[in-house]
Parts: C-alpha cells; structure tokens; sequence
C-alpha cells in the first residue's frame, strides 16, 4: 500500500488511515501509545508515519486493541517485537487475536454484504499476541487516565477506550463517520452493540475517533447522541 500519513487531530493525537480501517497514536510525555494497529505488513509504514511527525517510534509502550479483527490487529505484534510494546485487549476477543478461536461471524443485512467483501481485501492478520487481557473499567495507564469501555456487539470483546480528562473516546467499530457519525456495521450482535452505542453517548466525549471515517471535533457529542438516537428508530 502506498505510505501511510499521520493526520494530526489534537496536539497529542494523531490519526493513521489504512483506507480499509484506521489506528490512532497518542502522544504522553514520555511515551507513545497506539490504539489498534493498522493492516499486516505496515509496521514500516507506520513507523516512518512516526518519525515524520517528530516522534520516536522507541516509546511506543503499548498497542491497544479495539477488536479482532484483520484491519485493527494487522501489524501490532510486528511493531510490539520490535520496540517492546505491550499488546492489550478484552479477554472475550484474546482467543481470537491470538489465533486460538474463529474470527466471530457478523449478522449481515443485505446492503452490508458488500461492505464485508471489501473489508476482506486487507490483509489478514497473524496470529498476534495479547500479553494483558482487560476489562472493563480497567485503567490503562496513559492519557492522564484512560480507561477500557467494554462495548460488545460488534465482536464479544470489542472496547472502547475513554480518555474523561481529554474528552476523548476511542470506539472500535461500534460507532462511525461515514460520512457523519452512525451506527458502525458487520456486527455480531447488532442489538447488543445499539446498546454499547448508547452507553457511549453518555459519556458525552468531545473528541470521537472511530474505526472509519473522520474524527469528529465539533459538536460531538450531540451528533453522536443524535446518530444513537436514529440508529434506535431505525432498529
């Protein structure tokens, strides 16, 4: 794939698109902490993402996955070898990261199917390492405060990760903002990740990064409330 750009969304937060999915880093002062880890085979890419931004590729301490799936577990032992990071994720999506369990099979609705052929043209992942299973609640120990949101629905394990002294929610693909924010797709359980969806309007984030699509600044959120609140007369 062609070199991947590191969009600066905050002063401590960056964005790493894969086209199909995307990754984000976050900058403390002494380390770096990436949530998801992009497409197989990109940990170059994303490296050189990291020096062109100022940063040392060396800090990075932790990998933090959203969910099982190819795009987000891509390349994050590769980069966790090489630098020692740490890999983390619930303990529900552990089995399939690590190669153990069957990647769970989403309930499709027609006009997904072809959203689900697309996503399938990433690379699939290895089987990928998780050394510190979590739960919800648990503190991660970056961003002044970060704390796992189990968000299930999507995938059994899916999270989300809340930065409360930021503003900040990172949601996996239980939400997205394509091309404004909505209820994510492919899921498992689609009522059961509605219910995640609505857990994270409450916790009235400012700053909304999803799995797709671009992150959401301004107003968010009441457009997230407010894409929950369709997404539920919609079901």
């Amino acid at each position: 794939m062609a070199s991947i750009e590191l969009t600066r969304i905050t002063p401590r937060l960056h964005l790493l698109d894969f086209s199909i999915g995307q990754a984000y880093l976050w900058q403390d002062e002494e380390e770096l902490t990436l949530i998801d880890a992009g497409w197989a085979g990109t940990a170059d890419g994303i490296a050189a993402a990291i020096r062109s931004a100022g940063l040392d590729p060396e800090r990075l301490r932790r990998i933090v996955l959203t969910h099982c799936h190819r795009d987000h577990v891509g390349s994050a032992q590769e980069l966790a070898d090489r630098y020692g990071a740490e890999i983390l994720a619930h303990r529900l999506d552990a089995p399939v990261i690590r190669g153990e369990a069957p990647v769970p099979e989403p309930d499709l609705l027609d006009w997904e199917r072809p959203i689900f052929a697309h996503g399938l043209t990433s690379p699939e992942a290895p089987p990928t390492r998780v050394d510190r299973e979590v739960e919800d609640g648990e503190e991660l120990g970056f961003g002044d405060g970060a704390v796992v949101v189990h968000a299930p629905g999507h995938t059994p394990g899916s999270i989300a990760v809340h930065l409360p002294r930021h503003g900040v929610l990172f949601t996996g693909d239980t939400v997205a903002s394509v091309p404004d924010v909505m209820f994510g797709v492919l899921h498992v359980d689609r009522a059961l990740a509605l219910d995640s969806m609505r857990a994270l309007a409450k916790l009235t984030p400012s700053v909304l990064c999803c799995g797709h699509g671009a992150p959401v600044t301004t107003d968010t959120a009441e457009r997230l409330t407010a894409a929950a609140a369709a997404a539920e007369a919609a079901a």
